[in-house]
């Protein structure tokens, strides 16, 4: 008889589902979001790709091709992809390390663990990263990208920026002598024009939009000394080929870390982008299927000479608000941005970059948790200093170097939660156990019989509580009762743990019993063996079973 093979993952796309009552109507509020989110994207996806190292087309491509993916084979009926301000810090530093086509690999290598990630099934645990290490991330990506548009901001002329915050500042310090006024006039109007641009208006016609066109209109009527996208890049006016990349052995093991933290940032934010899409409209995303389409969106991207993409908030948000119902919105935002790209891709030659700067300047404030750090005295300690150091990190340090940490910390600080709430208690006689009452009242405690009740995750934080249980009881211990009714979970440094103990009673000649055992660590105990050790006659269904059988180790028949 054949055994049945269990596959840990289905790929079903939201779109299959959204696709089974679709209408006429529905299709129209999606060409109607889509459009208005494509025209948002255009400024982003050049701006994310310059503040990246890497060349307006790239984004456009990466938004373009990535969009697409992630909309058609994603978990989520509304989330929109393409490049996104998480990913700048660590491209940049890629781009300066190791060069474009180095991004390329890594982008690949990155879509290729997100599958893998995926089909792991992973999805569902990785959306659970504490809240203060998602908002540290968030805020210290925030000054990251504010800090790299100073200089286009001001209208610094710095051919080569340096990747770390405080050198940059340095920089900016010493160069604020060459600072281009009529740049920084530009610059502070289109950050006004759109911070008061009326929301009523934003919808149809986006603020960044009209700000982009009215400098860029400014800048060419009459002649301003300011720099422009095309004095440093040219846009092509067709789509870029596929292109296969052809990496050596060396790239791999050189690039594995970078793209290990694209890959990580990229679930993580795709993820919170699709909780955040599936509480503004009651829906439920797949979050291993978000992970799949995530993962083959970014293995293409990097095939027509795109770079790292995953879920954006601030699109997906706009695109629900717009109306959207289903994938095909994301579709088409798609198809929008190639249709401009193919169009009109020559009007964006003529963009100021100070106008760019500004852009993405307010996009980083409006990304950072600014509030998170007003409530630091109010939340627990442990948080705050959680919050605090994967912010510091990921501004001061490599973004490599902060997402590690950052989820060692998670790790930690879960570890922390659990063992909180994790007790072990000695009782007594004037203990009750069950029902209000001693079940035990009207026995008599037999003389070296030590109860200790384990509540909670039995797992390497419990196993120094274990310890610390047995010296408790001291010399005058016999038989130790372990009351595990209300474990609800065991690893294997919390069976070692027991084991351990076993071990140690056994060269003491005293006993150990374990009592109302709940199902997860019962199959623990009988899979690893230990219950053969301990003898099916010490595993009991009740304290006065347990009391009975110490009765019977303690004082056996003959000694009667």
């Amino acid at each position: 008889m054949a055994s049945s093979i269990k596959i840990p993952f289905r790929f079903r796309p939201a779109l299959l589902d959204a696709m089974k009552d679709y209408s006429g109507k529905k299709l129209l509020a999606d060409l109607n979001a889509g459009v208005t989110v494509g025209i948002v994207a255009i400024p982003l996806a050049i701006g994310f790709a310059i503040a990246s190292g890497m060349p307006p087309s790239a984004g456009l491509v990466t938004a373009i091709v990535a969009g697409f993916l992630i909309a058609t084979l994603g978990g989520s009926r509304f989330q929109i992809g393409g490049p996104t301000g998480a990913f700048v810090p660590v491209l940049a530093r890629i781009v300066s390390e190791h060069g474009p086509d180095s991004l390329v690999i890594c982008s690949f290598m990155a879509g290729v663990l997100l599958v893998i990630m995926g089909m792991a099934g992973l999805g569902k645990v990785i959306k659970y990263i504490p809240f203060p290490v998602t908002m540290g991330f968030t805020s210290g990506i925030a000054v990251v990208i504010f800090s790299g548009q100073i200089g286009d901001f001001l209208g610094l002329n710095i051919e080569h920026l340096e990747p770390d915050f405080l050198p940059k500042m340095q920089q900016y310090a010493e160069n604020l002598g060459h600072l281009n006024w009529l740049a920084l006039a530009i610059g502070v109007a289109a950050v006004l024009m759109m911070i008061y641009w009326p929301s009523r208006w934003q919808r149809r016609v986006p603020g960044t939009m009209v700000a982009l066109i009215a400098a860029s209109l400014l800048a060419k009527w009459l002649h301003l000394n300011v720099a422009t996208i095309g004095d440093k890049y040219k846009i092509p006016t067709g789509f870029p080929p596929f292109h296969l990349p052809h990496p050596h052995l060396g790239d791999f093991t050189l690039l594995l870390g970078p793209a290990m933290t694209i890959a990580m940032l990229g679930a993580i934010e795709s993820l919170l982008s699709a909780v955040v899409a599936d509480g503004l409209t009651n829906d439920k995303h797949d979050s291993n299927q978000e992970l799949l389409g995530q993962g083959i969106a970014n293995i293409c991207s990097p095939l027509f000479g795109g770079f790292a993409a995953t879920g954006a908030i601030a699109r997906t948000g706009t695109n629900i608000r717009c109306g959207a119902v289903s994938p095909v919105s994301g579709i088409v935002h798609s198809l929008t941005l190639l249709v401009l790209m193919l169009v009109a891709a020559k009007l964006a030659n003529a963009i100021p970059l100070c106008a760019l700067a500004a852009v993405l300047l307010v996009v980083s404030f409006k990304m950072g948790e600014w509030h998170e750090f007003a409530r630091l005295r109010r939340i627990p300690r442990s948080d705050a200093l959680v919050f605090l150091a994967v912010f510091g990190l990921t501004v001061l340090t490599t973004l490599t170097l902060a997402v590690v940490v950052g989820i060692v910390l998670a790790a930690l600080l879960f570890i922390k939660r659990v063992s909180e709430a994790s007790t072990i208690t000695a009782l007594d006689e004037t203990h009750p156990v069950s029902g209000g009452r001693p079940i035990w009242a009207d026995e008599s405690w037999p003389d070296g019989v030590y109860l200790f009740r384990i509540q909670g995750a039995f797992f390497f934080g419990t196993a120094d509580m274990l310890e610390t249980s047995f010296r408790r009881a001291g010399a005058r211990l016999r038989v130790m009762v372990l009351l595990c009714e209300d474990v609800f979970s065991m690893d294997a440094t919390g069976l070692n743990a027991l084991e351990s103990l076993h071990e140690r009673l056994q060269r003491h000649h005293q006993h150990l019993i374990l009592c109302k055992v709940s199902h997860q660590p019962l199959d623990v105990i009988r899979q690893s063996g230990f219950l053969d050790e301990l003898g099916k006659d010490n595993l009991t269904t009740s304290v006065e079973d347990a009391l009975e059988r110490a009765r019977g180790l303690l004082y056996p028949p003959q000694q009667k």
